[in-house]
């Protein structure tokens, strides 16, 4: 074990992890879509880390926006005005949806999303926020509350309160059997609105979404069922708060994911792809009627690192160079070259049982037999269910790739600047790594 590895296991924690037998990359440098390590081995980032470097590794001009701001200044309290914190707004209100117009800026996207509850109860004087089972929007206690993610379980035993889950409009498993994509968006917003009924309308806040699916299995929403979901938040006067960490800035095909749907939300939550992970920084974009409201009442949030001068630059020179180089465009036409080659490879593995894809977010689901459906390995899998899921890990390490494989999930989110030659290397990969999930089907 070299030094670096050892100082790292030694003297660090590491998420999400038993921290014993750990073999963490020690990653040396990176550039465009390739992570290097210290031997020199390449591995292909096919999920851009954690769904969040836009714009691929190691773009200087990035580092010098930052160490031009820098020389300037790094940090001021929140309380004063910096020339690039208004830069950024204004360009933000300029690319969201509808009236999305002013930004309160965070460090990350769990920030983010605890704001926006934060101020949907302020705002609303209700209390209850209503959010999917499959979803994910954050660590922080409030943020694992609103989600479904198992990784919840730990510590659910002091959830945050009012958080109430409802069933996603999840076709390839739909829970109520429907015949069609669109039938199953009809019949999770009727169940939505029947849910808010038995809670009280009066009492829902908001109806906090993710923009599009991320790894909670990149679960696509049907046709029309967003709009309806803000049809019921107009009739009962909740906000609609949407969750753009993962999916926002390029990553769907559309500068935001809710954009595919032509719904605009009353809050908006971003991070990730703002600074293509560069720098940390979070917002979340409010309504004109919001942000008017705090005109003449107080806005109780407030953060240390709100609207950090530095991260601010990162995130300025991120979308010029997420808008100069036409990325958004890039990632919806290589979105749909990945959908025809995954086509290909579900003719050749027979436990391909769905792929599931927007623009550069997508996961093929695996599964032992078609006509069951039942997933090589099972949601939430013990330990001693994993077999298959620690087997395909291994083998996309050893074939120098990075992406997540989550129990029968492989994601396929790499940067948007990925060419199709890198695509065709990724795919190659993952179609060796398939065959391992082959062996487990009946």
């Amino acid at each position: 074990m070299n030094q670096i590895v050892k100082d790292n296991l030694d003297y660090t924690l590491f998420s999400w992890s038993k921290q014993g037998g750990l073999n963490p990359i020690s990653a040396s440098h990176a550039k465009g879509c390739y992570v290097y390590d210290r031997e020199g081995k390449e591995y292909l980032d096919f999920s851009s880390q954690l769904m969040n470097v836009n714009i691929g590794h190691g773009d200087q001009r990035i580092t010098e926006a930052v160490a031009k701001q820098m020389r300037e200044v790094s940090y001021v309290y929140p309380g004063m005005a910096t020339d690039v914190r208004g830069q950024l707004g204004k360009k933000l209100a300029e690319i969201s949806p509808g009236n999305l117009t002013k930004t309160f800026f965070t460090l990350g996207g769990a920030e983010a999303i605890e704001n926006a509850i934060k101020l949907a109860r302020i705002y609303t004087g209700r209390h209850k926020i209503i959010t999917h089972y499959r979803s994910y929007h954050g660590a922080t206690y409030g943020a694992i509350s609103a989600g479904g993610d198992p990784r919840k379980f730990a510590v659910d035993s002091q959830a945050v309160n009012n958080f109430i889950h409802v069933e996603n409009p999840y076709f390839y498993r739909c829970p109520w059997s429907s015949s069609s994509p669109k039938e199953c968006g009809e019949r999770a917003a009727a169940h939505l609105e029947r849910i808010i009924q038995f809670e009280n309308p009066d009492a829902v806040a908001a109806i906090l979404f993710e923009g599009e699916s991320g790894s909670s299995g990149c679960i696509k929403y049907p046709p029309m069922y967003l709009k309806k979901v803000r049809d019921i938040c107009d009739k009962y006067g909740i906000l609609l708060i949407d969750d753009e960490v993962m999916s926002g800035f390029g990553r769907t095909g559309k500068m935001f994911a809710i954009e595919h749907h032509n719904v605009v939300p009353d809050i908006m939550c971003m991070a990730k792809g703002l600074t293509s992970g560069y720098l940390p920084l979070g917002g979340m974009i409010v309504s004109d009627t919001i942000a008017n409201h705090f005109n003449e009442n107080p806005m109780v949030i407030g953060l240390t690192y709100s609207a950090h001068a530095v991260s601010c630059a990162a995130a300025l020179e991120n979308l010029r160079i997420i808008e100069d180089e036409g990325l958004v465009g890039k990632a919806a036409k290589m979105g749909t070259y990945i959908e025809a080659e995954v086509k290909k490879l579900k003719e050749k593995h027979p436990s391909i049982g769905d792929f599931r894809n927007t623009g550069l977010l997508g996961c093929i689901e695996l599964v032992k037999n078609r006509d069951t459906k039942e997933p090589v390995t099972p949601w939430n899998a013990k330990s001693d269910e994993m077999e298959a899921t620690l087997k395909m890990a291994a083998k996309i390490r050893e074939l120098g790739m990075f992406t997540f494989v989550r129990w029968n999930w492989i994601f396929i989110a790499p940067p948007l600047t990925v060419t199709k030659e890198e695509v065709d290397k990724g795919l190659d990969i993952i179609s060796q790594t398939i065959a391992i999930a082959d062996q487990y089907c009946n």
